[in-house]
């Protein structure tokens, strides 16, 4: 038998290094480097693929006219829209090209059953930007804006599944109505931007497709499996994801200067390889990797390494150690409130 090379669709533009602060920002150039040297440590073919300008109506499927109006004054100045969110001058240009190269590399899953997984490498990071706000360094909503446009180009359910240290409450502010998106977050709590509490599920026909799985600092590899195997694969396994994105934060990682976690190289390979299953699944493997946050360059490198490889073998050894009865009740807590939604899970 012949075994098929591990390959992943990698989409990166060098406009992405043009949002640059004129002072020191956690949030710089720097970071997509360390993610390249990611690919390439993990061993797996990257197969280059271009990315693109979205256009109006790919980003009016997640942000409101008004918003666009004003990133589009804003565009070509220096300016900030708070304390933590700059723009340069090619800032926009760079988020209209990281949310269309998400399309990219959605629209390539979708057509290319050979190669089942890809990663977009660019910034700035999308997953706080609301339908109406940029913040917390995020212009475009990237994750948010892929899944819109599969779900409007022939798919009926896309799950996004955000392990970044800090709750997407853009993401999850876009989806609150629409039970075609599954919005899954696990996030530090208490921590910007104060969102994610567990009784946040959605609204309307959307009650019950926001999951959120707050936990309190120091959760380890351990914690995050714990809290795949109870809660997150069983709802995920329910709604039977057509597509999975991965709103790709590296800042829950031990190293990470910005927040309290303990995630290490491995956590981040056993989370992709679990949800490379799910998507086997029931999405013809089709996993998406959307970067957010992570601000220690050496995390980077190497958890997006680690990631690629789970979700490219679809395998990760088993995680041991102990889970701490306050994180065990916090994942317990979160499984009550979905179970709501989710009998059974």
């Amino acid at each position: 038998m012949t075994i098929s090379p591990a390959r992943i669709h990698v989409v990166s533009d060098p406009i992405s290094d043009e949002h640059r602060s004129r002072g020191y920002h956690p949030e710089r150039p720097e970071r997509l480097g360390a993610a390249r040297r990611g690919v390439a440590l993990s061993g797996v073919e990257a197969l280059d693929l271009a990315a693109r300008d979205a256009t109006d109506e790919d980003l009016e499927r997640a942000h409101a006219r008004a918003y666009l109006d004003e990133l589009a004054r804003l565009s070509g100045h220096h300016a900030a829209l708070d304390a933590d969110t700059y723009l340069a001058p090619r800032s926009v240009d760079a988020a209209r090209r990281g949310a269309g190269g998400t399309i990219a590399m959605v629209e390539a899953l979708l057509q290319d059953a050979s190669v089942k997984s890809g990663a977009v490498l660019l910034r700035p990071p999308g997953h706080h930007a609301t339908r109406d706000q940029g913040m917390g360094f995020c212009l475009l909503n990237n994750a948010a804006i892929g899944a819109l446009w599969a779900l409007d180009h022939g798919l009926s359910r896309v799950a996004i599944v955000d392990w970044d240290v800090h709750h997407g409450n853009g993401t999850q502010n876009i989806l609150w109505n629409d039970p075609r998106a599954l919005y899954i977050s696990l996030h530090e709590a208490p921590l910007y931007p104060g969102s994610g509490a567990r009784e946040e599920v959605g609204q309307k026909d959307g009650a019950g497709f926001t999951v959120n799985v707050p936990l309190s600092e120091g959760a380890t590899d351990a914690v995050y499996q714990m809290a795949f195997e109870e809660l997150i694969l069983p709802v995920l396994g329910k709604f039977a994801p057509e597509l999975v994105l991965i709103s790709a934060g590296f800042d829950a990682h031990e190293r990470d200067p910005l927040a309290s976690m303990r995630l290490t190289a491995a956590g981040y390979a056993y989370m992709g390889a679990a949800l490379a299953r799910v998507a086997a699944a029931s999405g013809r493997g089709r996993v998406g990797i959307v970067m957010e946050g992570g601000y220690d360059l050496t995390a980077i490198e190497v958890s997006l390494a680690a990631t690629i490889q789970g979700v490219v073998r679809a395998d990760s050894p088993r995680i041991e150690g102990e889970v701490s009865t306050t994180h065990r009740n916090e994942v317990a807590a979160a499984k009550a409130v979905a179970a709501r939604w989710w009998p059974g899970i």
